[in-house]
């Protein structure tokens, strides 16, 4: 499972139903679209109930797991752009799952290289993003997110100790970084 850790809402969040509105609004978005249909390219393409809106235990916006689909936690989501990015993100993972045959998310470095692929090509660390969350830096700060971010996501794998993750996440960072399938280029 791909999981992504976020930081504490400021509210309580939304309820399943006005999540899952939410939900279908992100799926005509055009960066969903793009992946849905590269999904499909792929030769796993996905229905509507492959995104469910839930409510979650742990501090996680929303995660991946093979054969089960996208979850989004209702209770963690305030506005559209948020439930936006986290079906992105949990996106990018099915891609690369679909896509690699013998991807196992038990293995640190798989689950590394996913994640930094999803930071990376997901706008979850586009500057604006960054300043909400309190972060300042003006030069290099994406791929500081995007590492900081790796590292939360990994580090809650059971698999992975945080020197496995460190480990595993600096050795897979500039083929993985650079992977921007299905887009051309990073968008």
């Amino acid at each position: 499972m791909a999981d992504e850790t976020i930081q504490t809402p400021i509210s309580g969040g939304r309820t399943v139903e006005e999540c899952q509105d939410m939900i279908r609004k992100s799926l005509r978005t055009p960066m969903v679209k793009f992946l849905r249909e590269h999904l499909e390219k792929a030769g796993c393409g996905i229905g509507d109930s492959f995104i469910k809106a839930v409510d979650c235990d742990k501090k996680i916006s929303g995660g991946y797991v093979r054969g089960d689909g996208i979850i989004v936690c209702s209770n963690h989501m305030n506005i559209q752009d948020e439930v936006d990015q986290v079906v992105i993100h949990e996106l990018i993972h099915a891609y690369d799952d679909c896509r690699a045959a013998n991807l196992n998310w038990a293995n640190c470095a798989h689950h590394a290289c996913s994640e930094i692929r999803a930071g990376h090509l997901s706008g979850d660390c586009h500057f604006k993003r960054e300043l909400l969350r309190g972060y300042m830096k003006i030069r290099g700060h994406e791929q500081e997110c995007v590492r900081r971010r790796v590292m939360k996501s990994v580090i809650a794998n059971p698999y992975c100790s945080e020197a496995a993750a460190k480990d595993a996440m600096e050795a897979v960072w500039d083929v993985c970084y650079n992977d921007t399938k299905p887009f051309d280029r990073a968008p």
